[in-house]
Parts: structure tokens; sequence; C-alpha cells
């Protein structure tokens, strides 16, 4: 059983970026689970709720997963925005997956790097392949430097190129 649940505010596009999410998720090269809606809550006529007059339809809550990890997201006007202190990582099995995420979800290009980008929603995800993990975390030090290193240059993590430089050192 899970835990800790993420919580995720929009202003009123949560339907529109659950869908996103779990389409993605679904189409991806090497999924593992299945990502869906699990229930949703939305705002009725009457509510008395502070905006609820304005928000009619809109969801007050829903619960979705994405490969099998639990989400809730709501509508909740544009109070808070998402910023780059909170991140999803998303491990990768291969390049292909890597480039599938980035290619679906990277919308903000001047906010791309080491693997990082953010979505047209304004939610920040880490696209990382798992060798990266391997690479740099290697027990040669100075191979995993120079591995580390190169993606330290890199906006989209490239594995071949951080393989080479693990190699090449």
């Amino acid at each position: 059983m899970q835990k800790i649940t993420p919580s995720l505010w929009f202003d009123k596009e949560c339907e529109e970026a659950i869908n996103f999410y779990i389409d993605t998720f679904n189409g991806a090269p090497s999924k593992k689970q299945e990502s869906k809606i699990v229930s949703i809550m939305r705002y009725e006529k009457g509510m008395e709720a502070p905006g609820a007059d304005q928000m009619e339809g809109k969801i007050i809550t829903a619960i979705f997963e994405l490969a099998g990890q639990q989400f809730m997201a709501l509508d909740g006007g544009p109070i808070f925005k998402f910023n780059e202190s909170i991140s999803f990582q998303i491990e990768c099995q291969d390049q292909a997956e890597v480039d599938y995420f980035w290619g679906k979800m990277s919308a903000v290009p001047e906010s791309e790097q080491c693997g990082w980008i953010k979505d047209k929603y304004g939610l920040s995800w880490q696209i990382i392949p798992k060798r990266m993990g391997e690479l740099l975390g290697d027990s040669d030090k100075k191979k995993a430097l120079a591995a580390t290193n190169a993606m330290l240059k890199m906006h989209k993590i490239d594995v071949a190129e951080l393989e080479k430089a693990f190699n090449e050192a």
C-alpha cells in the first residue's frame, strides 16, 4: 500500500492534464503498468465551497495512477503554481523511452537541463535512464566522474554519450 500520495493543484485544467499524463504513460515503449483514473469528484451546482459557483463541472478531487504511482489532483483556481522545487522522476529503461517521454512532455525548452523538463502544465519532471544511475554510481570514481561531467552538459540525457565518456576515462 502506498502511504504517500502526491497532490497536484491545477487552475482549471486538471482533467486535461490527467488525461495527458495517462495517455503519455500508457503509450510508453516499455510500459509496465497501466495508467488510469481511479475516481473523480466534481464541483456541482449548489456546493457551498469558496469559488464553487465558478467551478461547476471542474474537479474537486481526482485520484489517478501513472505506472502504479497514485496521485491526487484538483482544480483549485490560479492561487498556486508549480515550481521546480518539486519534480517527478521517470526512470526509463533505455534511450528510446527517454526520447519518447522527452518528446511527449517537454514544453519549455529553456527549463531543460540534466534530464529535467517542464511540461505544458508547469510541472517539472526528470527523464532519467536507468543506465545513468549505474554509470554515475560506478565504483571506478574516475569513470563515474567522466560520465557525471558529460551529463552536466546535457539537456536530454544521451545514454551513448554517457557510455562514451565513461569508457574513455
